[in-house]
């Protein structure tokens, strides 16, 4: 009778054990923070490596919506219109206002500004101002991927 009961014990624990350990194997589910803060990593590959670190952040499927343009659907599509990016008198610097992530941990939303800097025909300075919109959405490699992009020029 002992044995059975050193054996049934000795099971249970072995399946806890590896229960706490499936657990502490399983990927964080990202926050708001998190989507920040690969908006910061955002910014910077495309002031570092231009439209190559841009679209970097680009999930294959991924959709533009332009201001004032129609929408632009692929990566491969998006990356044909961000040649600009690559232009040492162009800056593009953005600033992630807030943020939000889907109960399911997958998909989420982050907002806040941004600011270009470009020169004129005239070798003038010029600067838009407005206001963004990305939708990431989780990858199958645990990696999070721009699926749609928006933004408009503010007013002021």
């Amino acid at each position: 009778m002992k044995i059975w009961r050193v054996i049934v014990i000795g099971v249970v624990l072995a399946a806890l054990g590896g229960w706490r350990a499936h657990l502490s194997a399983t990927p964080q589910t990202a926050t708001a923070e998190t989507l920040k803060q690969k908006e910061v990593e955002f910014m910077q590959a495309a002031a570092t490596r231009g439209s190559e670190g841009y679209m970097s952040y680009y999930a294959q499927e991924a959709v533009e919506l332009p201001n004032g343009a129609d929408a632009i659907q692929g990566k491969a599509e998006i990356a044909k219109t961000m040649g600009f990016l690559d232009d040492k008198n162009n800056h593009l610097s953005w600033t992630p206002v807030g943020a939000e992530v889907s109960a399911s941990g997958d998909l989420g939303y982050t907002w806040g500004t941004y600011e270009f800097r470009s020169k004129g025909k005239d070798g003038k300075p010029l600067v838009d101002r407005g206001k963004y919109t990305s939708i990431w959405k989780k990858q199958e490699d645990g990696s999070w991927k721009v699926v749609l992009d928006m933004g408009n020029a503010s007013s002021r």
